[in-house]
């Protein structure tokens, strides 16, 4: 009886997480935005993710965020629109980092134009990979402008205070985008140094990738619901630390799917963060649990980007017996433990009871 209860609530979280996206897709879709975007490449690249089916989850907390402290969501619909967008344009630039060929299923920009560029301008492999990489650059560059567009918007069309705006773009600009930034130079630096790295260093570079943002999700709506982007406002406090906790626990789970995932529900190659040589929290506990044969077989599949299925499935296989999964698992359930912790003040309503939700389904989610 409790599973299907459960199931329910998933089922209703699901469905309110759905609703939000349909109409954050209909806003972005207008036709004074399509129209801006030319030539079609580049029109064709910014949509690319946006419609590629993503489950828009970030822009659900700021929406959720809001209403949680009594707030229209419809005023908050352009900040989150804002951040979808400016996820969406990190996306495709982390992709020409890790080199990835799919996301969501699908072709990556890069991928994709390369592809265009060779059927329909007859170019040759490196220049129509050079094109890819081209196209995907400027359209992480359009993508990174309207978003900051998409903030001024909220004050333009949607009435939200200007100083409101103003100090959430400023904090977008200065402290989310450096941090980003930062994790992602990190990742890439921390390549095949698992061994050299504490789980301390490798918790602060995924908090960088991916929490910072989910943390500024909900500061945002916050901030919205009250007319006051102060930070030291506990509200505002305890919304952001809610989703930077979240954001943790939510690359934990990335980072274990990536693993031991269904490929089909990813959309991606499972082991990919294996074949790029990646320092995740599994790798790096798998180092430090494994008797010295299995370390030399950890590193031999770390960073061989011609590793085949079977040296993933063993790779995941001795994850699993060294209990890597398991301490991962507990990790990320201790960080929904702490983030659930900073709703308690807020006041009861049902978009509270769907943040609380949306937590659980983060660490138990399969794709």
């Amino acid at each position: 009886m409790a599973e299907s209860t459960g199931e329910l609530a998933y089922a209703a979280l699901l469905q309110a997480v759905e609703s939000r996206k349909r109409l954050l897709l209909d806003y972005l879709m207008q036709e004074r935005f399509i129209e801006r975007f030319r030539p079609a490449h580049i029109r064709e690249a910014v949509y690319s993710y946006v419609t590629g089916g993503g489950k828009s989850l970030r822009p659900a907390v700021t929406m959720l965020a809001c209403g949680a402290l009594g707030g229209d969501e419809s005023r908050a619909l352009p900040v989150a629109a804002a951040i979808e967008i400016y996820h969406t344009w990190t996306l495709v630039h982390d992709d020409v980092i890790d080199r990835d060929s799919t996301r969501r299923g699908r072709s990556t920009v890069h991928h994709e134009f390369a592809r265009r560029a060779r059927e329909e301008f007859g170019w040759g492999t490196d220049d129509a990979e050079h094109y890819g990489r081209t196209i995907a650059m400027l359209t992480g560059d359009v993508q990174q402008s309207w978003a900051w567009s998409l903030m001024f918007e909220a004050h333009l069309e949607r009435g939200v205070s200007a100083a409101v705006v103003l100090r959430l773009a400023q904090e977008l600009a200065i402290q989310v985008t450096p941090r980003l930034v930062e994790g992602e130079a990190l990742d890439v630096q921390y390549a095949g140094r698992a061994r050299q790295l504490s789980e301390d260093q490798v918790l602060d570079m995924l908090w960088k990738k991916t929490g910072a943002l989910y943390e500024f999700a909900g500061r945002a709506g916050a901030a919205i619901a009250l007319n006051d982007a102060a930070p030291d406002r506990p509200e505002i406090q305890a919304i952001a630390r809610f989703g930077s906790l979240c954001g943790a626990a939510f690359q934990i789970q990335d980072d274990i799917l990536g693993i031991v995932g269904d490929e089909t529900q990813l959309g991606k190659p499972v082991g990919s963060d294996i074949r790029e040589g990646k320092s995740t929290l599994l790798t790096l506990k798998a180092l430090e649990r494994a008797d010295e044969r299995g370390r030399q077989r950890i590193l031999r599949s770390l960073g061989d980007a011609s590793a085949s299925a079977a040296d993933i499935a063993a790779m995941a296989a001795l994850i699993r017996e060294l209990g890597v999964i398991e301490y991962a698992q507990d990790l990320s359930r201790r960080f929904v433990r702490e983030a659930l912790a900073q709703l308690a003040p807020l006041p009861e309503n049902e978009h509270r009871h769907l943040l609380a939700l949306w937590a659980q389904y983060l660490i138990e989610r399969e794709f």
